[in-house]
């Protein structure tokens, strides 16, 4: 390969590098194909701010009453309670749902089911969220069922991944 060459093919991989740069600057969403209501997975770029919120867990129905799973609601009732209280924290750090890229969610089995976790009910809560006029996106997620969470009167804990891409 003679030395010209060798300079048109580092300047075209440069010039290349940059064109994919600067065209993943956004951030990617996977969809699933419909009647899907998660992604199929997210592409953050280089640059990306990420911000990962701790598990959040349903607040009581009525503060004063702790003492029971009525006392926080069913699976759906805390599903959406706990979006609401992830919503709240992204708006205290300058973020939106729409920005949510991953979810991982922990449900326990509800005794009034037999022990198995309510999916039908947590999806009916997140729907409230996703996929919506007020925030079209979807996330990325996992749902998986376990023996017990922080208290005993939680059915639903979850954990949020937020992103900005690199030119917001």
């Amino acid at each position: 390969m003679t030395s010209r060459h060798a300079v048109f093919l580092l300047g075209a991989m440069l010039i290349a590098g940059t064109a994919t740069r600067s065209g993943a600057a956004e951030i990617v969403r996977h969809p699933n194909p419909p009647p899907a209501i998660i992604l199929g997975g997210v592409t953050l770029p280089a640059g990306t701010e990420i911000l990962m919120l701790s598990g959040q867990l349903a607040s009581p129905l009525d503060p004063a009453k702790t003492d029971s799973i009525e006392a926080f609601g069913d699976t759906r009732t805390q599903a959406i309670s706990v979006f609401n209280k992830i919503k709240a924290a992204l708006g205290k750090l300058g973020y939106r749902m729409s920005d949510i890229v991953k979810l991982t969610v922990f449900v326990a089995g509800d005794p009034k089911l037999g022990g198995k976790m309510d999916f039908a009910g947590f999806n009916d809560g997140y729907k409230q969220f996703f996929g919506t006029p007020e925030n079209p996106n979807l996330a990325a997620r996992s749902t998986v069922q376990v023996a017990a969470l922080a208290g005993p009167n939680f059915l639903i804990e979850i954990e949020a991944m937020a992103a900005k891409g690199p030119a917001r």
